[in-house]
C-alpha cells in the first residue's frame, strides 16, 4: 500500500464499514472530511480529535500538539486537554524523549491547552519517534457549524497559504539540498512557516462570527480538503487556482522536488465555507488578528472543479501525500 493516510475509498470500505454501534450521543461520528467527533453534553459539546506525526522528524513534539488543537478548532471549539503518546526506538534517549517533551509543554502553554496524560514507551516496533495526540475541546452546541445551511453561492475561503506545514518539513528535513538550490535566506523563511500552524485562534474566532463549515487542511493539501470538504457537505465546489494564496519560497520549493503544492500537507491553513454577506467581516476579524483569509470559490450544484487559465479540471480524491514524494528526492 502507499504510504500515507489510507485512500477514502478504502478508508469507507475496511474501516468505516466495520464501525457496527451507534450511539445517540453521537453528534458527528467518523466520516470523510470530518475532523472531529462530536459528543453531546447538554448546552455544551465535547468535541474530540486524534492524530499522529509520522512524516516529520524534527520538532516532533510542537507539531503533535498543534496538530491535533487545529482538528478541534475546526469544530470552532476551545481545546482543553492533550493525551499524548510517544513510541520510541531503542536507539532514542533520555535527551530525545525530554526535548520532545520541552516542545509539547511550550506548544500546549501557547495554547492554553493541559497535557493530562497518555503513555511514552520504548519499542522496536518503531524505527523512528511516532507520536499520536488526542486532544478535546468545548463548545457551545448552538455555535457548532451547520452544514444543512451550505446553500450554492456560498463562499469557500482558505486562511493563510497553502502548504505551510510541508513547506516548513521539507526546509527542514531537506535542508542540506535546498541551500545549495535557493540560499540559506530562503531555506529559514520556509523552516520559519511552522510559526503560521496553529489554526486555533482562526477556528475559534469563526466559531464565534458563525460559518457553515470548517476543515484543517492537513494531508492532501488544498485540493484534498477542497474535496473532502464537498463530500462532508454533500454538495459541489468550484475554485480557482489563480486565487489560492501560497508563497514565493514554497513554489520555489515544489518546483525543485516536482511536487504539487496543493496536494502539500498545510496545517496551519484552515478551509472555511461561510455566507457571501459574512466574507467581508469574516476578513476584517481575522485580519485584525494578522489571519490572512482568502475567497478562493465557492459552492456549486455538483462537481468538484479547479478552474486554472486554460481549462476546467475535476478535482480527483486524495492520494498519498506529496510530502512523501519530495522527501523521498534524489538528485
Amino acid at each position: 500500500m502507499e504510504i500515507g493516510k489510507l485512500p477514502n475509498d478504502v478508508l469507507e470500505k475496511i474501516v468505516f464499514a466495520n464501525i457496527k454501534n451507534k450511539r445517540e450521543e453521537v453528534l458527528v461520528r467518523a466520516a470523510i472530511g470530518e475532523d472531529n467527533a462530536i459528543i453531546d453534553f447538554g448546552k455544551e459539546v465535547c468535541v474530540m480529535s486524534t492524530d499522529p506525526i509520522t512524516g516529520a522528524t524534527k520538532d516532533v513534539g510542537k507539531l503533535a500538539i498543534h496538530i491535533s488543537c487545529n482538528d478541534v478548532a475546526s469544530s470552532g471549539a476551545e481545546p482543553i486537554a492533550v493525551l499524548m503518546t510517544i513510541m520510541a526506538p531503542p536507539t532514542a534517549t533520555e535527551i530525545d524523549i525530554e526535548n520532545i517533551m520541552r516542545e509539547a509543554g511550550q506548544a500546549a502553554k501557547e495554547l492554553n491547552v493541559e497535557i493530562v496524560g497518555g503513555h511514552t514507551e520504548i519499542t522496536d516496533a518503531v524505527n523512528r519517534v511516532v507520536i499520536s495526540t488526542t486532544v478535546i475541546g468545548k463548545q457551545l452546541k448552538e455555535r457548532l457549524p451547520d452544514y444543512k445551511e451550505i446553500k450554492v453561492g456560498d463562499k469557500v475561503l482558505i486562511t493563510k497559504y497553502a502548504g505551510i506545514e510541508g513547506t516548513s518539513i521539507i526546509a527542514k528535513e531537506l535542508e542540506n539540498i535546498l541551500i545549495d538550490k535557493i540560499g540559506k535566506e530562503k531555506v529559514e523563511e520556509a523552516k520559519a512557516m511552522d510559526n503560521m500552524i496553529s489554526v486555533v485562534k482562526d477556528g475559534v474566532l469563526c466559531g464565534k462570527i458563525g460559518v457553515n463549515y470548517m476543515h484543517d487542511i492537513t494531508e492532501g493539501g488544498v485540493f484534498g480538503a477542497v474535496w473532502e470538504a464537498s463530500k462532508a457537505t454533500n454538495k459541489g465546489i468550484k475554485i480557482y487556482e489563480d486565487l489560492i494564496p501560497i508563497k514565493e519560497v514554497t513554489k520555489e520549493i515544489s518546483e525543485i522536488l516536482n511536487v504539487d503544492p496543493y496536494r502539500l500537507i498545510s496545517s496551519g491553513s484552515m478551509l472555511i465555507i461561510g455566507k457571501e454577506n459574512k466574507v467581508e467581516s469574516l476578513q476584517d476579524i481575522l485580519g485584525k488578528e494578522g489571519i490572512k483569509a482568502t475567497v478562493i470559490g465557492e459552492i456549486i450544484e455538483d462537481g468538484i472543479i479547479l478552474e486554472t487559465k486554460n481549462k476546467d479540471i475535476r478535482v480527483e480524491p486524495p492520494t498519498s501525500d506529496e510530502l512523501y514524494k519530495a522527501l523521498s528526492f534524489n538528485e
